[in-house]
């Protein structure tokens, strides 16, 4: 379905130009048209002039707190002609083989057109006016927001495009804090019985499984040798003695299992009742470009002075990829749901006074002004003015946007 969009002020047709990227010919064409597009006649309602053999069509688009209309008026040698008297239609083509066929009907001393004229105003118009029997064609184009990029030139600009369609929007909060290893995943390994260490059988740094033998020490009681095996998978990231040495009730070694760590972040008092036991988290860690996902398996019930409340979200590190002590903020996922139509947001770019994105139609691409709704995440809602299974930009939309803007055109009719 075709929406309208914000209506504003009455406007004439004329030539709007576009362009073609890193294309310095192309440039030079558009300064060309740019002056061509200077030299439009005005009428009096700020229309475009149409003339031939004395006859003359004033085609102007309204939209002074009305959605945006065709308006016409006529005359013969420099006098108004009833609107009763010339039979006026329009044909716009758009992009993408869309045609809208305009009718008009009498307005007080102007023709009306038919229906409303939507964003973007960019079109080819063909015009047939008949008056006593004669008839009068004109055509001309009137782009805005457009330009033609060859497909080769998109993808070394790294372009892509995707179809609009459904989607989820995920609506989240953003908390901070660090990467630790939790005290389960710890173990420092003490003699059960005073004795002499006999033999360390791990370096540090050394992987160990679990049961794996790490100090054989030979008790003082009965001069009786035993070995501790490791209780945990993980690395031995502290040795403290050596052979010959008294345990002396001391910590002999420090395992850690590093293969799974805890993200633990803090949360916003005011955003604590957002927040369930097993929403989803994507963590980002300073320094890694791996995105670790996982859901929440713990809720602090004490704010801590000058942070927030706690909340813990256990993430797989079997890669070695992360370290404890890293900085990391999470996105908390407190609420979801689908929507009909969605694009990507970094696919968005302002275009005068709308959001839009670029339509790919062929080798061409177009603005679509957008009614937005709720965005979250990478997604946005659309509420109107994109067709479902549109193709658009969705990465490097900017450099679309450049092009279009080294134009300098404006939006005048």
């Amino acid at each position: 379905m075709k929406r309208l969009i914000q209506p504003g002020v009455a406007m004439a047709l004329s030539l709007i130009v576009t362009g073609t990227v890193i294309s310095a010919p192309a440039y030079a064409v558009e300064n060309q048209e740019a002056e061509a597009y200077e030299e439009v006649e005005k009428g009096p309602n700020n229309g475009r002039m149409l003339r031939q053999d004395g006859f003359a069509i004033e085609l102007a688009i309204f939209e002074d707190g009305v959605p945006p209309e065709f308006r016409v008026w006529a005359t013969l040698n420099g006098q108004p002609l009833s609107p009763d008297e010339v039979k006026v239609r329009v044909v716009l083509d758009r992009l993408g083989d869309v045609q809208d066929k305009i009718g008009f009907f009498r307005q007080e001393d102007y023709q009306r057109g038919d229906m409303a004229i939507y964003e973007p105003h960019s079109f080819a118009v063909a015009l047939n006016a008949e008056y006593q029997g004669k008839t009068y064609r004109w055509a001309y184009d009137n782009f805005e927001g457009r330009v033609d990029i060859k497909d080769d030139i998109a993808a070394a600009n790294g372009i892509e495009t995707a179809k609009a369609g459904p989607g989820t929007i995920h609506q989240t909060i953003t908390a901070y804090g660090e990467l630790i290893n939790p005290v389960e995943n710890t173990r420092d390994i003490v003699a059960r019985f005073a004795g002499v260490v006999k033999k360390v059988h791990v370096k540090l740094g050394s992987q160990v499984k679990k049961g794996d033998s790490l100090v054989t020490i030979e008790s003082n009681q009965g001069l009786n040798a035993y070995t501790i095996k490791a209780p945990i998978d993980g690395v031995v990231s502290g040795r403290y003695v050596s052979a010959g040495e008294q345990t002396d009730g001391q910590t002999l070694l420090r395992l850690i299992n590093n293969r799974e760590l805890v993200a633990e972040i803090y949360v916003f008092p005011q955003d604590r009742s957002k927040v369930r036991m097993g929403s989803p988290v994507l963590l980002e860690v300073d320094g890694i470009e791996q995105q670790p996902q996982g859901v929440i398996s713990y809720i602090g019930a004490e704010i801590i002075e000058g942070q927030g409340f706690p909340v813990r979200v256990a993430i797989d590190n079997a890669a070695g990829v992360f370290s404890p002590g890293a900085f990391v903020h999470g996105r908390i996922t407190v609420a979801h749901y689908d929507v009909p139509l969605s694009v990507k947001r970094d696919g968005i770019q302002a275009f005068r006074d709308f959001q839009v994105v670029y339509a790919k139609v062929g080798e061409t691409y177009e603005v679509r002004m957008l009614e937005l709704g709720a965005q979250a995440g990478e997604w946005a809602e659309v509420l109107g003015g994109l067709e479902p299974g549109t193709e658009y930009v969705t990465s490097n939309s900017y450099v679309i946007k450049a092009d279009i803007d080294k134009s300098g055109a404006s939006h005048d009719h």
